[in-house]
């Protein structure tokens, strides 16, 4: 079932992504007067296809994994070709538009006919309405709320960078560089800006008894490495603190009035700052009573005498059990719908420099270029973010949006960007550019 799910997603997420692109290239086109002669959703033949007044065919295709907008060329009626800025087939009709869908198209053009101008917005269209997605997607995202697992540190790892700099494990992550970090997702894109860089990570965390700004030192840092563990670097692991999330009735934990929210500082007068302490210090005393220091919710604290009850393995061994559950550590991030702007604005702005940033460390090589998420690990990421919630579900889909539209702006032939060179440079010329070269951009 985690297959299905996960390919459902992917292709939800493929599907909305490809219909905004090719929509910033249809909206663009028609504004220039070229007659559209299809828009379709997907490759391969036709699973629902209709036609507007100005003749456009509209269409659904069997093969979800992409999408094209077909424009009206005079060139491809001569040479059976494929002509420039436009992801046309041989299929134009010979008569031009006006045969397609009648007298309403007259004033429906060719593509060849539009100035490098035109053709320059018209490539833009795709990778800018990726842009405007991210910063919609972003904008409900933030509004409607988005509930995030707190960045908790579980261990510190000894003579780790993270160690050397102070690092205590139970802290709350609050910012790496200067930028707040409300979620682990947070913090993985902070330090996945630094891969390759040589210099100063600047953490702060937050404790019992306030905040503390952390300095560690880099060089060339995880150059060139496949899949980079950017936490694990720095000696730093995920945790979850000794904070009950539920108490089974009638358990050694209910008897000795534990409730939802209490966190466990000390046992026998031990610190216990984290659940994986808890559990080692329960399990090695079944049948012990031990003292609990507890602080809950509203900061009081007292104490609790609690005793493990024993629990026989299938090999004979006896652990302890208490009955309580973790309380898993989260936060809802969620601004007004004013607010909600600002917070987009900036994480559409940011995570478009840091796709940027990346893909220039790729082709330095100080980032590996096995890094680049195919197929099955989008599918993966949206799968898990659907089931997060809707709020996660969106930043991830945000995300992608603008991978994918840093991705075509990339000078390279087959895409947009390939188009966007072309035509800056016949704007440059000041005349068209030989059609072998043109046809190049395609």
């Amino acid at each position: 079932m985690d297959i299905v799910f996960n390919i459902f997603f992917l292709l939800v997420a493929i599907g909305v992504l490809v219909t905004f692109h090719e929509a910033g290239h249809f909206l663009i086109a028609r504004w220039s007067g070229v007659h559209v002669v299809r828009f379709s959703v997907g490759f391969g033949p036709p699973l629902v296809r209709w036609r507007d007044r100005f003749g456009t065919e509209y269409c659904v295709a069997a093969l979800p994994l992409g999408g094209y907008v077909r424009m009206f060329d005079r060139r491809e009626l001569a040479s059976g070709g494929v002509a420039a800025g436009s992801s046309l087939e041989s299929t134009g009709s010979p008569d031009g538009p006006e045969a397609a869908a009648g007298g309403e198209t007259a004033r429906l053009g060719s593509f060849d006919q539009l100035t490098p101008s035109w053709r320059l917005a018209i490539a833009l269209g795709g990778p800018g309405a990726n842009f405007v997605l991210a910063f919609l997607l972003y904008w409900l995202a933030s509004a409607i709320g988005v509930t995030v697992a707190i960045p908790q540190i579980g261990t510190v790892a000894a003579d780790s960078p993270a160690a050397r700099a102070g690092v205590t494990a139970g802290h709350e992550v609050v910012s790496v560089d200067g930028e707040a970090t409300n979620a682990w997702m947070d913090v993985g894109l902070a330090l996945a800006s630094r891969l390759g860089e040589s210099g100063i990570i600047e953490m702060e965390t937050a404790g019992p008894d306030g905040a503390t700004q952390h300095r560690m030192p880099v060089n060339d840092w995880l150059a060139g490495e496949d899949d980079p563990d950017t936490l694990a670097a720095l000696g730093i692991s995920p945790g979850r603190l000794a904070v009950v999330g539920q108490v089974r009735p009638d358990s050694p934990a209910a008897r000795a009035d534990l409730i939802a929210g209490d966190r466990i500082t000390h046992i026998d007068g031990e610190p216990t700052a984290l659940w994986s302490d808890l559990v080692d210090r329960v399990k090695r005393n079944p049948g012990q009573e031990l003292r609990f220091d507890l602080v809950n919710e509203s900061g009081v604290r007292r104490t609790a005498n609690v005793t493990p009850e024993a629990v026989v393995a299938a090999d004979g061994t006896e652990t302890g059990q208490i009955g309580v559950y973790v309380a898993v550590p989260q936060r809802l991030v969620q601004y007004s719908a004013v607010d909600a702007l600002a917070r987009a604005a900036d994480q559409t702005w940011s995570n478009t420099t840091l796709t940027l940033d990346f893909l220039a460390k790729m082709v330095t090589l100080k980032v590996s270029p096995a890094n680049l998420s195919g197929p099955i690990t989008i599918a993966i990421v949206a799968g898990d973010s659907a089931r997060v919630g809707i709020g996660r579900f969106l930043s991830v889909l945000a995300l992608l949006s603008i991978s994918l539209g840093v991705l075509n702006l990339l000078p390279i032939p087959v895409l947009d960007g390939g188009q966007v060179v072309s035509n800056v440079v016949e704007m440059v010329r000041r005349k068209p550019l030989p059609q072998s070269i043109e046809l190049m951009a395609v």
